[in-house]
């Protein structure tokens, strides 16, 4: 999704070979700039930046529509680099580079609805166990206001990709229902293992939502689909909620 012109990334010939050449030299360069020092953090933020140039090579008219396209890819990038610093070992740095390079090359492209979907649970899942992660002491307004804009842009990455003429309206809901549940469980944020306890419950509503929305876009929904999304979905929070130890931050 984006209103940069298709010529600008070429498919075949040696113009097609350059370009996967330079989109795979992006995670190999954070990988190194992680590995120098801590002092090159801020540059490799930078570098993913610097990647998302071709987003102003149009009218500034398009600049804030092309800012929107591209946003989760943002959050996907920028959550890699915080897996890779938060990694114990070079193996597992490596793994987080592989996995950036497989959705540069092979997800992010993707125009179909499965395609774009994907894009957007990867986006909201990598964004919100990136911002709890990085700042999980970080003032509750912060994590209400990340939460809430990535929720944001993944829901409206989601929504675009079926043409849905409410997209703007249905992303500003559910990215205040992310913020408001973040507010709400940020007041004894738990942890399972690296996986915060908003982005878990996040994940699974915002996956059955989804799902039951695919389904019905496409008239394959039945009542008993519905009822067993929501019952699957209300048993996953009632048992992580029964279950949680509530006495301590961390689980």
């Amino acid at each position: 999704m984006s209103l940069i012109p298709d010529k600008i990334k070429p498919k075949q010939g040696y113009s097609h070979l350059f370009h996967l050449g330079l989109v795979v030299s992006l995670p190999i360069i954070i990988f190194i700039f992680v590995r120098l020092s801590n002092g090159f953090i801020q540059v490799a933020l930078v570098v993913i930046l610097l990647s998302k140039w071709r987003m102003f090579a149009v009218r500034p008219r398009y600049w804030l529509a092309n800012i929107e396209a591209n946003a989760v890819d943002i959050v996907v990038g920028v959550s890699t680099l915080v897996f890779m610093v938060h990694s114990s070992s070079v193996l597992l740095q490596l793994l987080w580079a592989a996995l950036y390079a497989a959705w540069l090359i092979a997800l992010k492209p993707s125009s179909n609805v499965l395609g774009e979907t994907a894009q957007a649970v990867v986006g909201q899942v990598y964004g919100l166990t990136a911002l709890f992660l990085e700042w999980p002491s970080a003032p509750l307004y912060g994590l209400v206001l990340g939460a809430g804009l990535i929720c944001y842009v993944s829901a409206r990455h989601f929504f675009d990709s079926f043409d849905e003429p409410y997209t703007k309206l249905l992303a500003y809901v559910w990215g205040y229902f992310g913020a408001a549940l973040t507010w709400v469980l940020g007041h004894w944020l738990l942890f399972y293992g690296v996986i915060a306890q908003p982005t878990l419950f996040l994940t699974v509503i915002g996956f059955g939502f989804a799902a039951l929305y695919y389904l019905d876009h496409y008239d394959r929904l039945t009542t008993l689909l519905r009822w067993e999304f929501l019952s699957i979905m209300a048993a996953i929070v009632v048992i992580v909620l029964l279950f949680s130890n509530w006495g301590s931050k961390v689980v």
